[in-house]
């Protein structure tokens, strides 16, 4: 006998649709699984053996082929299982077969029956939605995740028996539950409000994430760059329903999505370790995963210590720092993971950690050029923002006067995108900083008297054509948080000072 069940795999950060056929024929006692499999969807005929033995279900003596179509698709995952099972109970008339056609059904067996959670349901579930599937089985610990796309019954199960019950009763239909978290809290533990001094530091990350642009702070140890780092989630727009579901699409195929949660509300803050590897930070591997600047679409890729992370492992940053995505090519298929992030980094200027103030620093001229040679200058280029993070006096540290909080900040920022929402609602990008080259005259439009200003700065900095149009898109930033329309020469100084402060740095200690 023949039959046929529906089921999906992660492709990526979508997914695709699996067909699962199983045949039962005269012949010599085999189980056979076929099309382009992975050693754990291979070590799924045993999983399935065991389970079908211990629900009360004998193999009978005869040939049993598998086949996972399309052959050309890679499957990877033991999410294969639960089909896998159902598709030969189903050849063998223990499951009526015309009730699998519009069912897609994931999850992982144990040996016992019982239905084990895998990654991914997110994107196999909206997958499905979009197949016009109209009914998705998955694992009873993956039911939360599954609802949160509506428009498509979800069914969670925790037996193989559950599975056969509900099939041949037709009766897929469960208790509805609450959705949680509608709400959008803010999860910060930080607030700007526990920050003294560094004004000019708070207004160059006013200024970054209001246009969401990249950012390098540099300063001597103990400044404060860390601190104001990790209080930027607090000042950080919320999402919208695209993004979060987005967002919770990679978290999910990660292995990182929290049920408990529902949608990912607050925009990601991700800080890996300068021992990162590349491709902890791209994604990468055999069968590539999500990195750490897809999961930090949509938020902010921290870097601390930018200068102790592996030169290499840097540079593949450029790439996806333009394009806004990361894309990797394997034997096995081509996959391409969003990374739509803002860069915050922090470094210390020299290896001792105080120059240029020569009273402090004890670092020979040659050894300053080799800690600032780890980044590079194209890497440089892609970086909007350079601020300095000065030593704090006394008086500064002890201050006892509030400090002005995140939410106040918070309120500026929303709604400067809320401005550049208006601007840009009839194209594709939504911040300043992601303004295209061929439409800069058109956002950032300079007056004669501006241009000619520009044009003298050009000069005066040796701008590249790439670090002029990102002063243009910050100074546009500027503008709008003073509720300008024009660009003005005053936010293109204030601009410039935040290209100015690589040069003082990397030139002078060349």
């Amino acid at each position: 006998m023949y039959s046929i069940v529906n089921t999906a795999t992660v492709f990526g950060i979508d997914s695709k649709i699996i067909s699962v056929e199983a045949d039962i024929s005269e012949g010599m006692p085999i189980f056979e699984m076929v099309g382009y499999l992975s050693s754990e969807v291979k070590e799924a005929k045993e999983r399935v053996r065991s389970a079908l033995k211990n629900e009360g279900y004998a193999l009978p003596v005869k040939r049993i082929t598998v086949n996972l179509s399309p052959a050309s698709i890679r499957k990877t995952g033991a999410g294969f299982d639960l089909p896998i099972a159902v598709a030969i109970l189903s050849a063998i008339g223990a499951i009526s077969t015309d009730k699998l056609e519009n069912i897609c059904m994931v999850g992982e067996i144990s040996l016992d029956g019982k239905i084990q959670p895998i990654n991914g349901v997110l994107s196999m579930v909206t997958e499905a939605k979009k197949q016009k599937m109209e009914i998705v089985i998955v694992p009873k610990e993956n039911l939360v995740e599954a609802r949160l796309i509506s428009g498509i019954t979800t069914i969670g199960v925790e037996k193989l028996s559950q599975v056969i019950e509900i099939i041949n009763e037709g009766v897929f239909k469960m208790k509805e539950e609450p959705v949680i978290n509608e709400k959008m809290p803010i999860e910060a533990e930080h607030d700007f409000s526990m920050i003294n001094g560094q004004q000019a530091l708070r207004r160059a990350c006013e200024v970054a994430i209001s246009g969401m642009h990249n950012m390098l702070m540099v300063g001597p140890p103990g400044a404060g760059k860390s601190m104001m780092a990790k209080c930027i989630p607090s000042i950080l727009p919320p999402m919208d329903t695209d993004e979060q579901m987005e967002i919770s699409k990679i978290y999910s195929v990660a292995g990182k999505f929290d049920e408990r949660k529902g949608l990912i509300k607050n925009r990601p803050f991700r800080s890996p370790h300068h021992t990162i590897s590349p491709q902890g930070l791209v994604g990468g591997g055999q069968y590539p995963k999500p990195g750490e600047i897809s999961l930090a679409h949509s938020g902010i890729l921290f870097l601390d210590e930018l200068t102790e992370f592996n030169k290499a492992t840097l540079e593949i940053l450029r790439q996806p720092m333009e394009d806004k995505q990361v894309n990797i090519a394997r034997a096995t298929g081509s996959f391409t993971f969003p990374a739509d992030f803002v860069l915050i980094a922090a470094m210390n200027p020299c290896s001792c950690g105080y120059y240029p103030d020569l009273n402090r620093c004890h670092c020979t001229r040659q050894s300053i050029q080799r800690y600032l040679a780890k980044i590079s200058q194209p890497l440089l280029d892609r970086i909007d923002i350079c601020a300095e993070a000065p030593t704090l006096n006394f008086a500064q540290v002890s201050k006892k006067n509030q400090n002005e909080s995140s939410a106040d900040i918070r309120k500026r920022v929303i709604e400067c995108h809320k401005k550049q929402s208006a601007r840009f609602r009839d194209y594709e990008f939504k911040f300043n900083s992601q303004i295209p080259g061929s439409l800069m005259d058109k956002f950032c439009h300079l007056d004669e008297v501006e241009t000619k200003f520009m044009e003298e700065m050009y000069e005066k900095y040796a701008l590249t054509a790439r670090t002029y149009h990102k002063v243009l898109r910050v100074a546009r930033t500027i503008a709008d948080m003073d509720n300008q329309e024009k660009i003005q020469i005053i936010h293109l100084r204030e601009a410039l000072i935040y290209r100015g402060l690589d040069k003082k740095y990397w030139e002078v200690a060349i």
